[in-house]
């Protein structure tokens, strides 16, 4: 099976990993802080906090943010659940916004017409690593005191007018997972330069214990800490930070082998009739966590399953949140967005990895060629 996306693990990689399984720290250690810096400079930011997934980081930075019950987080639902899932986590309500079809993004058109008193956030994802159009989503934030939080769990590497993702906003959630553009196994992070919410999601990934300083008591009585509120074990490990490490110093190759593939791609693809291509905006530069090809809604259950049934593990991202029966069950019974669900009836996820061979990569194009005009 070729899969639409795998992680590319070195032999540096693995020694590592294996230097940090024999130190003395195996769950948060020193390399934990140093992995949180690399992140922070990639990025632009001034601080970084790593935890244990994708989710663990939204539902951090969220919980930063001051999102809580009756609150509104307007969003996509052309996402993965986390997105949406971890506001639910703090009893906020997700309000879901349409998508634009050109670039499958979030409609920044149509978000201040879903703007209540009860809305605290808006939360961009960059599908696929193409960036949103964060200029209007800054404007209306600012005009009506929102936090943004950006859903980067696809984007780590992709810019915005020459600006990192992860710089940009007020907070910016990457994803580890092993079909990203780097991986730990599992993780994340959040990339900020305010250093309350720094603060208050350091606590959060550890139970609600402060890690401050200032406390009298722990000054006399030193094996003295406070739980100053209700946190989570949302740790990442130190051994896993240092695959991260290793990870991160080759994600910009990777970008590029990415592109490569993409680029490919394009130009073998761009002729077939009823395929419409992914759309880049030629002043951002995406990460190409995936590339999503759009077929006629009539056959896409067929090229779907005669592609899985060649061997070729393409994938459908994403059934859009509010399809979920949790969310019928819950507020979202016969509610429908029409870009949403226009994309979701005609998209499929292509492979695309830092180790797809041209091989693999032609006969990908091949299949799908063939069954498009079976």
């Amino acid at each position: 099976m070729i899969p639409y996306g795998h992680q590319k693990i070195n032999n540096d990689d693995i020694e590592a990993v294996v230097s940090a399984l024999k130190s003395d720290w195996i769950t948060q250690g020193p390399l934990v802080k140093e992995f949180e810096d690399k992140i922070s400079e990639y990025c632009g930011s001034k601080y970084a906090v790593a935890v244990s997934s994708g989710t663990a980081a939204l539902h951090c930075a969220y919980y930063a943010a001051g999102i809580k019950n009756g609150d509104e987080v307007i969003m996509p639902a052309q996402t993965f659940i986390a997105t949406s899932n971890a506001v639910l986590y703090l009893g906020a309500k997700p309000v879901f916004c349409d998508i634009d079809l050109e670039t499958c993004n979030i409609d920044t058109s149509l978000i201040e017409g879903l703007i209540t008193k009860k809305t605290k956030a808006i939360v961009p994802v960059h599908i696929a690593g193409e960036p949103c159009n964060m200029d209007e989503i800054l404007k209306i934030a600012d005009k009506y005191n929102l936090v943004v939080i950006e859903d980067a769990c696809h984007a780590l590497g992709s810019e915005y007018k020459g600006k990192k993702i992860g710089s940009i906003s007020d907070m910016t959630v990457f994803s580890f997972h092993p079909v990203k553009s780097i991986t730990t196994g599992e993780g994340g992070v959040i990339c900020t330069d305010n250093k309350e919410y720094y603060n208050a999601m350091c606590n959060f990934r550890t139970h609600g214990i402060s890690q401050q300083e200032e406390s009298e008591r722990k000054i006399k009585e030193p094996w003295y800490f406070e739980m100053q509120d209700l946190g989570y074990n949302y740790r990442i490990t130190d051994f896993q930070c240092a695959l991260g490490k290793t990870q991160l110093s080759k994600l910009n190759n990777f970008i590029e082998k990415r592109k490569k593939i993409a680029k490919y791609y394009n130009d073998t693809l761009k002729n077939i009739n009823g395929l419409v291509l992914p759309a880049f905006n030629n002043s951002n530069t995406s990460s190409l966590h995936l590339y999503i090809v759009r077929v006629d809604k009539n056959i896409r259950r067929e090229v779907f399953t005669k592609l899985r049934g060649a061997g070729i593990g393409v994938q459908v991202h994403y059934i859009p949140v509010y399809h979920h029966p949790y969310y019928r069950k819950n507020g979202f019974d016969n509610f429908s967005l029409h870009n949403t669900e226009k994309y979701y009836e005609t998209c499929i996820s292509l492979p695309i990895y830092p180790d797809l061979k041209q091989k693999d990569q032609d006969f990908v194009i091949e299949k799908l060629k063939d069954f498009i005009y079976d």
